[in-house]
């Protein structure tokens, strides 16, 4: 009698050790998946910088880089397994806050910190519209960046405390980034609404043109005039403008 009792106790006793194993085994599984992180930068001087700041963390795992907003368009329709794009602002061909957007339309997902230079009020203002997640500034040092990313990731804002105060003025009194052509009507071309909607979907000239039948210096003309009618500097002024007008 004694002999079975010792002998259910040496089963439940290892029941519970195969369990504490078990359970073990997940949560080391859960603290080794890694952060899988792309940076969007021109300046591939900053990348590096970036680079080395998060190379102290084990659970950071940067997949790629980008120069601008198309190439890095191009590379997330190959794979956008990610959970998070470090964007800078001033890029060519497709700037910061035009790809975030596009971004945050097509892959909802991935959690975008703008990493810039730059925090004069419109730029913020502009990032937080396009649907950044966060705001910081490139001198952050690396303890601070690792931090803003994790911060994001859990359902934060990572921002740098001059950015912060810079938003809540923005949120107590919003700058007028529009112009008195707002009040005014605004006039396109059938082509050229054609083009604008072909615009808000992300896609590059080139197919633009061939969607169009159009040659690309031909599109570029009518951005161009798009431009001035609207009076903007950029596609994604230009797209958020006409969906104000309704006019895609």
């Amino acid at each position: 009698m004694g002999g079975s009792f010792n002998q259910v106790n040496i089963e439940v006793v290892d029941g519970i050790g195969f369990f504490w194993s078990i359970l073990i085994v997940i949560i080391s599984t859960f603290k080794k998946m890694k952060v899988k992180l792309a940076i969007i930068d021109d300046n591939t001087f900053l990348t590096k910088a970036v680079r080395d700041k998060l190379s102290f963390f084990d659970d950071i795992s940067i997949k790629w880089s980008a120069l601008d907003g198309s190439q890095a368009l191009s590379k997330l329709e190959e794979n956008h397994n990610l959970d998070m794009i470090l964007m800078d602002i001033e890029m060519p061909v497709l700037n910061g806050i035009e790809t975030t957007q596009i971004v945050k339309q097509k892959y909802p997902h991935i959690k975008i910190v703008m990493l810039t230079v730059f925090d004069n009020d419109e730029n913020i203002f502009k990032a937080i519209q396009a649907g950044a997640d966060g705001y910081l500034l490139k001198d952050i040092d690396p303890d601070s960046l690792y931090n803003g990313i994790q911060e994001t990731l859990e359902g934060g804002a990572a921002m740098n405390p001059s950015i912060a105060m810079k938003t809540l003025r923005l949120l107590r009194n919003p700058i007028d980034i529009d112009n008195p052509i707002e009040k005014q009507e605004i006039s396109l071309t059938k082509r050229e609404i054609e083009v604008l909607e072909q615009l808000s979907k992300g896609l590059s000239y080139k197919i633009i043109a061939d969607n169009l039948i159009l040659s690309p210096s031909t599109v570029r003309k009518h951005i161009e005039n798009i431009y001035k009618k609207l009076q903007v500097h950029s596609k994604i002024e230009a797209v958020q403008k006409a969906k104000r007008h309704n006019l895609i």
